[in-house]
């Protein structure tokens, strides 16, 4: 940010009185930029025990299969994202389950939350974000087709924790070297 959204102003990239982060100060109004990470919500959906898949249709990662997700808009809950963004990516409609992986993305400013969610029916289509929408068997994961290191993780996470018979809550953080994350 260059100029103060509130007045115009040119700002300064100084750290705040009682701050501990360099932030863009406006020394006209006195404005404070606090650009904070984006939170991105989505489902992990299934039907009759397989897991549905979006091709993406749109950069970043055009033609990788990815789980139905998307940024969080305000006004609404990370479910209620998570379900807006499955009927968005995939036309069908989902019920949450379970809050299942939170994955923090530090070097792109992201949080990634993923819920267990069951399609009421097998009424799914490609959509303007997604050329192709399948059904897979766990078995039948296109890997090496993944779209996002969050998705990898929160797949291998839902293998482990399906194969245990019990799903739990996982957190974990994706760094820089190990991510393909970037253009996310």
């Amino acid at each position: 940010m260059r100029y103060c959204p509130q007045c115009g102003h040119a700002v300064n990239m100084t750290t705040p009185p009682g701050d501990n982060r360099v932030r863009a100060v406006c020394p006209s109004c006195d404005f404070i930029d606090y650009d904070n990470p984006r939170v991105i919500t989505g489902t992990i959906p299934l039907y009759k025990g397989k897991l549905l898949l979006c091709r993406r249709n749109i950069e970043p990662r055009l033609g990788f299969w990815t789980l139905p997700a998307g940024f969080m808009e305000n006004q609404e809950t990370t479910s209620e994202g998570a379900l807006r963004e499955t009927l968005e990516e995939s036309g069908s409609v989902a019920i949450c389950k379970q809050a299942f992986s939170m994955i923090s993305i530090p070097h792109i400013n992201q949080i990634h939350l993923f819920y267990i969610a069951e399609l009421e029916r097998d009424d799914f289509h490609a959509t303007e974000e997604s050329s192709e929408v399948a059904l897979f068997d766990l078995k039948d994961i296109p890997w090496d087709e993944l779209a996002f290191s969050s998705v990898t993780k929160t797949l291998t996470l839902f293998i482990e924790d399906h194969k245990n018979g019990t799903y739990g809550f996982h957190e974990d953080t994706i760094h820089l070297n190990n991510a393909y994350d970037l253009n996310q």
